[in-house]
């Protein structure tokens, strides 16, 4: 809070630090839009194509203003004077195997549409693309005036008279455009498969890309068919949405021979749906129902059998969809195609799924990792590290295929209910697959970790704030995907799943092959309500969801079991003052709970505040009361103290009693409570003291992740709280870690379908060695000796890296120097070198970390990207932090001249962990100051003070911890 004094104006500490925080928020974006600068071509389009309009958005009126048009760019809408109906597309890649570039490719179309008011001008998308020759309008007595480019990646067609309303006609144009190597739009890339270099062409059109391949209306409301012709090198295969009806042959100017692969017509979609690739692939197949299926790989992938758990499990999700929603697939065909390079991991072409390989490939050599439940599961986590990165989803695109929201502010429809019904599939093919706990643990916690901060968006956005291309990429996101999916669970929860099912087949039917919004859903809803008497709800379908999609945010559920009161508010950061101010959002919320382990029936908080007496609790110590059971709403609960210790005396006794998604809810809900200012650490750690009976690997993940972040492990040690951390922590965990220790030395294959000791046996594993259990470090000597014995002694994967982590660390040169070897090793896999690097920079002797940041110096020995990441490594580690730092400013006019100050970035945020005084943050400044330029100097001095502020915060929590652990930690 800021305030004016007698001598001049003062802010207060957390002011300061949210000020900080902001301009922190402000370099990493302009940190990321360099990055996202440089990663732009080089070249000028072929034709000019100038930024988006910063005008306001278009009117939706199909009438031309006189003199011009509605100026239309990548999140702004086209005028309707014309509608597509129906696109004739040729596409002719010049492209020979073995050809260097530049590579360019050409086509022409035939644009059928139906005029629907009088208009002297044709206003389509089109971007980067050249014209080849004079434009065209069929069937009509008018002459093209000129063709010209305009701002807002628009093509304008001036005419020398009228379309007239009501009648059809065929724009006919022929383009060129660059063939880049940037995965965006149609594009090339380059791959090895059985030791030969090869290339191959394919197209990502999502969201706006389809107008950088061929002039079109490029919005998803404006669906029309396809017939689409692919001219390609006869020594490659063309596949596009539909199946192939003919293959020709015909010849360029020069003589040379060309393919011609024509296609059937397609069925109406978007143009962001069509797609294509031309490659030298080969293929596996099967038949579902009718439907022919083929996964396309490289030849060495399809003979090695790597895509062969895939074809038998995309025919079985085929099958379970259109029985479960009794709609039947529209296509006679689905290719899906493993791109060995691709910018995400999935996009549903509707006939034509294309993949990054490493989504849709199951080796031997995964086969104690999660791969195979990924696969049938792929739901995006590493929130932010891959938008997409997702299998099934694909196949789950009826809701975007058959039925297509009207505009991209309503996309959750596709993705939410895509995300939602994925894990219904992956649950079908995969039974061992526990849904719900994966569900929350994937899905759930951590769009509620993301979506409570102060501009976060709402799940369906109003169309005037969809502006511009880079906000319609930044729709693909945790709130579209995580949230879609967590809201379409919870209503899915109220209706029960029989008349939510009901409610979309009934919304799929009517909308076939046109676009929906969110409106249009909640009437089918409410209509499949209306017919039925079991199912009541407080407000209507469009009331109660229009409160979790319009909306930002979520609610916190705060009770008084005393008097039975509930009351809601939306959660935020009660830390920085006048946070919660002015945010007065309510929601309609359904509450599930169970009382003393009896399911209870459903109630509404359709109010700010609302008093259940049924909720009060006894004096009995045995009455108890569980909210949001098995997480079946979108929100989190702040328990009463009464309550919260009869659960923590309950979890002591009897953890089976609480459902385990509810104990995971419970612990989680708790941390964020503490972390946001609802409740002191004291509470949430009270939760923690039933652990010892804790059999659920996915609990003890969020336990270790609020209590051991990684960003503390590094400093830890020099706080008071480490020894006491040790010993309250390793009491507790000794049970689980010697239960999977077990299997980790006697039989590790019994642990191939145990999915949560896939992912989060390693955490736990580490976390033991992290601190001292002597076993762990035990164990990691024992097995990394006998791989140092003999290398055919492979370490079990599951734990790969914590073993070789301690290996080197509590051994001596010979160790590293064997780690040094492998990681040189011809037959070392990419992800034993990515391990091995990190191995090496655990070594507790200074030398040695001092000899690894040389060796990463080293052009020979690693490539370059490998520099850096041996430095930041090497300083997160307790030992390596102030070896690391010397070793950067020592070295930086050549790690300078490598890296940039995107290095000094990474740097300042690992060495941000350990800033504590005044001292440490000159230190660093004298040499930030030598490096940057003056305007950047003042923002690292913000950084660093900053960093120490939260690390002040820190020291208080950790003092807090530790006299918590005192009274708590048996001696």
């Amino acid at each position: 809070v800021a305030a004016m004094g007698t001598r001049g104006l003062y802010v207060g500490r957390r002011a300061a630090a949210l000020l900080a925080a902001l301009l922190l928020v402000l370099l990493a974006a302009l940190l990321t839009l360099a990055a996202l600068y440089g990663r732009c071509r080089q070249e000028a389009p072929l034709s000019p194509t100038p930024s988006p309009s910063s005008s306001p958005p278009a009117s939706r009126s199909p009438a031309a203003p006189p003199g011009g048009f509605p100026v239309a760019g990548p999140g702004r809408r086209l005028p309707l004077h014309l509608v597509p109906l129906h696109y004739d597309l040729e596409l002719w890649p010049r492209v020979r195997p073995g050809q260097a570039g530049p590579f360019a490719f050409s086509g022409q179309v035939n644009i059928t549409v139906r005029c629907r008011q009088d208009t002297n001008v044709v206003v389509l998308h089109s971007s980067g693309l050249r014209s080849r020759g004079a434009a065209a309008v069929r069937d009509a007595a008018v002459e093209v005036a000129g063709l010209r480019q305009e701002a807002g990646e628009v093509a304008v067609m001036e005419l020398r008279g009228r379309l007239w309303a009501g009648r059809r006609y065929v724009l006919q144009l022929s383009f060129q455009g660059r063939l880049e190597e940037d995965l965006d739009g149609l594009f090339l890339t380059r791959y090895s498969d059985q030791g030969r270099s090869s290339m191959l062409i394919a197209s990502q059109l999502e969201p706006t890309y389809a107008r950088t391949v061929y002039p079109c209306f490029d919005e998803p409301a404006l669906k029309a068919t396809f017939s689409i012709r692919i001219v390609h090198d006869p020594s490659y295969v063309a596949l596009s949405n539909m199946p192939a009806i003919d293959v020709s042959e015909t010849k360029d100017d020069s003589g040379s021979l060309w393919t011609v692969t024509t296609f059937n017509t397609s069925l109406k979609m978007s143009t962001y749906l069509t797609a294509f690739v031309i490659c030298d692939f080969d293929y596996v197949t099967t038949t579902k129902q009718g439907n022919e299926i083929r996964i396309w790989a490289r030849k060495e992938a399809i003979k090695n059998g790597y895509v062969d758990y895939a074809l038998n499990i995309t025919g079985q999700i085929f099958s379970f969809l259109e029985d479960l929603l009794n709609v039947s697939y529209p296509l006679p065909k689905t290719d899906l195609v493993a791109l060995p390079d691709f910018g995400i991991g999935g996009m549903e072409n509707w006939g034509l799924i294309t993949f990054h390989e490493s989504s849709l490939m199951y080796l031997p050599s995964d086969k104690f990792t999660s791969r195979k439940a990924l696969i049938a599961l792929i739901v995006s986590h590493e929130l932010g590290h891959q938008a997409c990165d997702f299998f099934f989803f694909c196949l789950f695109k009826w809701f975007g295929n058959l039925v297509t929201m009207n505009w991209w502010n309503d996309l959750w429809l596709n993705e939410g209910l895509a995300s939602y019904f994925e894990y219904l599939g992956a649950a079908f093919v995969e039974p061992t697959l526990s849904l719900d706990k994966i569900f929350y643990d994937h899905v759930v916690q951590p769009v509620l970790r993301e979506d409570n901060e102060i501009g976060v968006r709402s799940l369906s956005e109003h169309e005037d704030k969809i502006k511009g291309s880079f906000s319609l990429m930044s729709l693909f996101d945790t709130i579209t995907y995580n949230k879609g999916a967590s809201v379409a669970w919870m209503l899915s929860g109220f209706l029960t799943e029989k008349l939510f099912i009901r409610a979309l087949t009934s919304y799929l039917k009517e909308f076939s092959f046109s676009n929906a919004n969110q409106d249009d859903l909640w009437t089918h809803i409410q209509m499949v309500v209306d017919a039925q008497d079991e199912v009541q709800l407080p407000a209507s379908v469009k009331q109660i969801m229009d409160s979790w999609t319009c909306q930002n945010g979520f609610p916190v559920l705060t009770l008084n079991l005393t008097t039975g009161t509930v009351s809601q508010e939306q959660f935020l950061n009660k830390n920085y003052e006048n946070s919660t101010g002015s945010y007065n959002n309510t929601w309609i919320i359904p509450i599930s709970w169970m009382r003393n382990g009896s399911s209870q029936p459903l109630m509404w908080l359709d109010k700010s505040s609302k008093v259940f007496p049924e909720m009060q609790l006894s004096e009995s110590e045995y009455d108890w009361i569980l909210l949001n059971v098995n997480l079946s709403g979108y929100y989190r609960v702040n328990y009463d103290q009464l309550n919260l210790k009869r659960l923590a005396c309950l979890l002591e006794n009897d953890p089976k009693a609480i459902p385990a998604v509810s104990r995971f809810q419970l612990i989680d809900d708790l941390f964020a409570l503490t972390q946001f200012g609802y409740t002191q650490i004291e509470t949430a750690l009270e939760l923690t003291k039933y652990l010892a009976k804790e059999d659920e690997l996915f609990i003890w993940n969020v336990v270790l992740l609020n209590l051991l972040p990684e960003n503390l492990e590094s400093t830890l040690r020099n706080y008071e709280v480490y020894p006491l951390l040790k010993k309250y922590l390793l009491k507790r965990m000794l049970p689980i870690y010697h239960y999977y220790a077990v299997f980790v030395l006697q039989n590790v294959n019994a642990l191939e379908d145990d999915y949560f000791a896939q992912l989060y046996l390693e955490k736990l594993f580490a976390t033991a060695c992290w601190l001292g259990l002597q076993d762990c470090l035990n164990l990691s000597s024992e097995l990394y000796a006998k791989w140092m014995d003999n290398p055919e002694n492979k370490i079990p994967f599951l734990i790969r890296r914590t073993v070789c982590c301690y290996g080197v660390a509590v051994g001596s040169d010979k160790e590293w120097n064997f780690a040094w070897e492998m990681y040189n090793h011809s037959d070392t896999t990419k992800e034993d070198k990515d391990i091995l690097l990190f191995a090496m920079s655990c070594a507790k002797e200074s030398w040695l970390l001092y000899r690894y940041l040389q060796y990463g110096l080293s052009d020979t020995l690693f490539s370059s990207n490998c520099t850096s990441i041996i430095i930041l490594y090497v300083m997160t580690k307790d030992i390596g932090h102030r070896i690391a730092w010397e070793f950067v400013t020592e070295n930086w006019p050549l790690l300078s001249e490598r890296y940039g100050k995107e290095l000094l970035h990474d740097v300042l945020k690992v060495m941000g962990r350990f800033v504590n005084t005044d001292v440490q943050i000159q230190e660093l400044q004298v040499f930030y100051n030598a490096t940057l330029e003056e305007n950047e100097r003042v923002d690292t001095t913000l950084l660093l003070e900053f960093a120490q502020f939260e690390n002040m915060e820190k020291r208080q929590l950790l003092i807090k911890i530790a006299n918590w652990l005192k009274k708590n930690t048996d001696n």
